[in-house]
């Protein structure tokens, strides 16, 4: 977005979580930040039960602000984002949660503050795409939110339901491990019917389905090898493990292939002549529908959202403009 003022004449908004802030810390950082950048007094909205971020995001546009701060988890970014969506105006990330999945994507700090002040008062921007998800109950009722990173449906939204938020705070992500161990004796394959691109109904049996417009979970695991969050497209990985040793392969695929492999051309060579794993598949599309038999929980950027009977997916091209360093942002 051009800048039309002066930077004695701008300001920032920052939108927080109370619960995952040090507030004092960051409120000290910011006013360092914006002195040095000649900006004026920053605008503090903080989420709360009732309102996640979007309505202070909105309430920080209505006022004018140049840049948007999201300082929370991953639920705060995307509810940052989601009020936004092509403004124009970027959005900041202060990492403050458990998994920090945007930030880990695009190659942000996840634990420096300081740093991550810098880079919002700063000139650096990326546009990236914007996942967008809508989700119809079982008694028809539409739901629209955005994705930044991965929807997903079936086991994934399973194991993610049943995280311990104690554990979670205790441990961070691997209380995901801890649920999906839990989740295990629901393990059903989910029915269902999918339109990529507007082709025709097929039908499939899948364990899990997730959208992805970035390809990286926490931990390192590289799910989507060839996601990027700026190319239009959404990835698309179904896991449909069989026999006794399938998810052995889907470990195999994620972990060791995408994760080990891939990052050099001799293990790119390896993959090439290794047999295709079908527990594994992946797509690309810009425009993916699904409509299951039975409802299933859906869960987007690692927070549950309930039970869908179907679920629509699209990319936004374009839509939020990230800020991001330059050569004079890093300490």
């Amino acid at each position: 977005m051009p800048e039309t003022s002066s930077p004695s004449s701008r300001h920032a908004a920052v939108v927080y979580n109370p619960i995952k802030v040090d507030l004092p810390k960051l409120e000290a950082i910011v006013e360092a930040a914006e002195t040095e950048a000649g900006w004026e007094s920053t605008v503090w909205l903080a989420t709360s039960e009732e309102d996640a971020g979007q309505g202070m995001t909105k309430q920080a546009l209505d006022g004018g602000a140049a840049v948007v701060l999201a300082a929370g988890g991953d639920g705060t970014v995307r509810a940052v984002a989601e009020a936004l969506r092509d403004s124009g105006v970027p959005i900041a990330l202060v990492p403050s949660g458990t998994g920090n999945l945007l930030a880990r994507n695009l190659s942000l700090t996840l634990n420096n503050v300081e740093e991550s002040i810098r880079v919002a008062f700063g000139s650096g921007e990326r546009t990236i795409d914007l996942g967008i998800a809508e989700i119809v109950r079982e008694d028809d009722a539409e739901e629209r939110h955005v994705f930044l990173v991965m929807a997903g449906l079936g086991l994934d939204a399973k194991m993610i339901a049943k995280t311990s938020s104690k554990l979670k705070k205790a441990v961070g992500w691997l209380a995901y491990v801890d649920a999906g161990v839990r989740a295990l004796p629901e393990l059903k394959p989910v029915r269902l019917r999918y339109s990529l691109d507007g082709a025709g109904d097929r039908t499939a049996s899948v364990h899990t389905i997730m959208v992805g417009n970035c390809g990286m979970l926490p931990g390192g695991i590289l799910l989507m090898p060839d996601a990027k969050p700026d190319d239009g497209i959404l990835d698309i990985a179904v896991l449909r493990p069989s026999g006794p040793f399938g998810w052995l392969k889907v470990w195999n695929k994620v972990a060791w292939e995408n994760g080990v492999l891939r990052k050099s051309a001799l293990g790119r060579s390896i993959i090439d002549l290794t047999a295709d794993v079908k527990d594994v598949l992946y797509f690309r599309g810009k425009d993916l529908r699904l409509t299951v038999e039975t409802p299933q929980e859906v869960q987007l950027d690692g927070d549950e959202f309930g039970l869908a009977k179907s679920l629509h997916t699209w990319a936004d091209a374009g839509a939020l403009a990230v800020k991001v360093p330059t050569e004079g942002d890093h300490s």
